[in-house]
């Protein structure tokens, strides 16, 4: 398709492109399919709802619909005369529309202004449905979100320009070799997203040098060797979440948290859990506070002989560290803990964000089935995951992988992200139903641990809480609930980026920032309102932070040294839990 060169002398160029009959006809049907796309959604929205107390509302979107949709076709007929495109800086920067062709090529910009109208119209198609609750129509909402993405044109390979160009190009290699990428994906159960053969643990992720010092059916304690001559008294002992592997917290040597640590003069531990099997069946949120993270506290204070341990949860793992605070403190054994930290945990899930739309009776009911060998596949939590972010997580990949037929880049944490780990399906089910679904854990005495009720009101720990400000498994407003729950003394810090960026985040990179507010606020928004940000990674502050209870210094020889105390090495970092599939 080219456009015409020539017009007549003395009049506008229109800029129109040069199309045969044949191709005017296509593309009016294409249009033409997406009217009546949009009017069919409409429908079935409508019918899915006993009642509209204003119907008016929702023709009233339809006629907006076709009211843009002449406008829409007036800039591609006479682009001359049309009302220019007003489009928001969120649709300038849509990375799958970045290629050039997508707006300096009559159709192709055609095509991506009638996606945009089709997406806007089917939002509001939603949002003017009334009759139903708020939690069913951000459900409607977030499967229309998904609809929406998949349905892109760069999904496609007719009308992705950049594929078109690549069919050209390699004279259709490239579609067999993305097919060549899909049936490898459908044969293991999961999308890849990343060269497979380009990380080895202990090579160049989770390489930081350590021992095992205890395993148990439910997990490693690992024991990292120090770097500095002295190390604080009290060591770190690190939690993260059992749905993944600990190593998000040991990538390459320069993102490695757990390695920059040991530099900050701590003696680190971590907790590497079982990918579980048919043999956890019966493991429940008491193996995982009590013969978990308890018994693992208590093993590092015998190791070192300390009477506390500083400790930092991660994710659903900072959900157990509050119940295991809550849990010491009722038995008076607070002390144990010196300092708790929280990565982007929640205890509160009043607005747990968008992971709570999985949380249903016919959701509960799949996870039941798919769990009834005792545990649950690690590629089903990751497809979840996957889903929220499903733009970048998923179809990015198929227009990459698939349709392009693209080489996998390395890619360390999408390494890490694919390397899914088993949950045993008792326990996740009662995780889901007592915490997502009814809110318990901050329903003083709701839930017990050991038999013992626990009431996080009760927890005076000193605690650093991080939230991310883009956080969409874990949200800010979210994770600042918590601290309307704990009466000791805490910090919040709100670290820019995510759930993973905003954790991992190394000060070597100089990337992000975060935000401190040393005066009382009594909300998120009052608390960001009075902050004060910072260029750059929020570890310094953390590490400033927690070395205020360190105590004095002691020599890194002895017990400090893994292996070197009571506690017998097993064998090296990264241990073998991290292994099991």
């Amino acid at each position: 398709m080219t456009e015409s060169t020539e017009k007549p002398t003395g009049t506008a160029d229109p800029a129109l492109p040069t199309m045969s009959l044949e191709e005017l006809q296509h593309w009016t049907q294409m249009l033409g399919r997406a009217q009546q796309m949009m009017l069919e959604q409409g429908i079935d929205l409508m019918e899915r709802v006993p009642a509209l107390p204003d119907p008016t509302r929702m023709l009233k979107v339809q006629t907006d619909f076709w009211t843009d949709t002449m406008k829409l076709w007036q800039r591609f007929l006479d682009p001359a005369n049309a009302t220019p495109v007003d489009e928001s800086p969120e649709r300038a920067r849509d990375k799958r529309f970045k290629a050039k062709q997508w707006h300096d090529d009559p159709v192709f910009a055609f095509i991506r202004q009638s996606y945009f109208l089709i997406a806007d119209h089917m939002l509001k198609g939603v949002d003017a449905i009334d009759g139903v609750d708020a939690k069913q129509k951000e459900q409607l909402r977030f499967a229309t979100r998904g609809l929406i993405d998949a349905m892109s044109p760069t999904n496609f390979p007719t009308t992705n320009p950049l594929v078109v160009e690549k069919i050209i190009e390699t004279r259709g290699e490239n579609l067999l070799k993305g097919m060549q990428n899909m049936l490898a994906d459908m044969a293991r159960g999961q999308m890849t997203q990343s060269d497979t053969s380009a990380f080895e643990l202990g090579r160049n992720v989770a390489m930081t040098p350590g021992k095992v010092i205890k395993r148990t059916p439910l997990y490693e304690l690992i024991h990292y060797a120090p770097t500095t001559e002295k190390v604080g008294a009290i060591p770190l002992l690190i939690f993260p979440p059992w749905i993944n592997r600990f190593y998000i917290l040991d990538l390459t040597p320069e993102k490695s948290f757990i390695r920059w640590a040991v530099e900050q003069g701590l003696s680190v531990f971590v907790v590497s859990w079982k990918s579980a099997d048919a043999s956890m069946k019966d493991v429940t949120w008491d193996d995982y506070v009590v013969r978990g993270q308890i018994d693992a506290i208590d093993t590092v204070r015998a190791a070192l002989n300390v009477e506390s341990v500083h400790t930092i949860g991660y994710c659903v793992a900072g959900t157990t560290l509050a119940a295991t605070l809550a849990l010491l403190e009722a038995r008076g054994e607070a002390a144990k803990v010196a300092t708790a930290t929280f990565f982007t945990a929640q205890v509160d899930f009043s607005q747990a964000g968008e992971l709570s739309l999985f949380v249903d009776d016919e959701q509960l009911k799949m996870i039941r089935q798919v769990g009834k060998d005792g545990y649950l596949d690690g590629r089903y939590m990751a497809a979840t995951f996957n889903l929220l972010r499903g733009r970048d997580l998923i179809w990015n990949y198929v227009t990459n992988n698939y349709l392009l037929g693209n080489d996998y880049a390395p890619f360390d944490l999408l390494h890490w992200n694919a390397d899914v780990t088993n949950l045993p399906a008792n326990w996740h089910l009662g995780y889901l139903t007592d915490l997502y679904r009814d809110n318990r854990l901050v329903q003083a005495g709701s839930m017990t641990v050991d038999g013992t009720p626990i009431d996080l009101t009760t927890i005076k720990t000193p605690s650093y809480i991080q939230a991310g400000r883009e956080d969409h498994i874990a949200p800010p407003e979210s994770v600042w609930k918590m601290t309307e729950h704990f009466a000791g003394p805490l910090r919040f810090v709100l670290a820019g980026s995510g759930h993973i960026a905003g954790v991992v985040n190394p000060p070597s990179a100089g990337k992000y920032q975060y935000w401190t507010n040393d005066e009382p606020a009594d909300s998120l928004a009052a608390f960001v309102a009075g902050a004060k940000e910072t260029k750059g990674s929020w570890w310094p502050d953390w590490r400033q932070w927690i070395a205020a209870a360190d105590g004095d210094a002691v020599p890194a020889t002895g017990a400090r040294i893994p292996g070197g105390g009571s506690a017998a090495a097993l064998g090296d970092a990264p241990g073998e839990y991290v292994r099991t599939r």
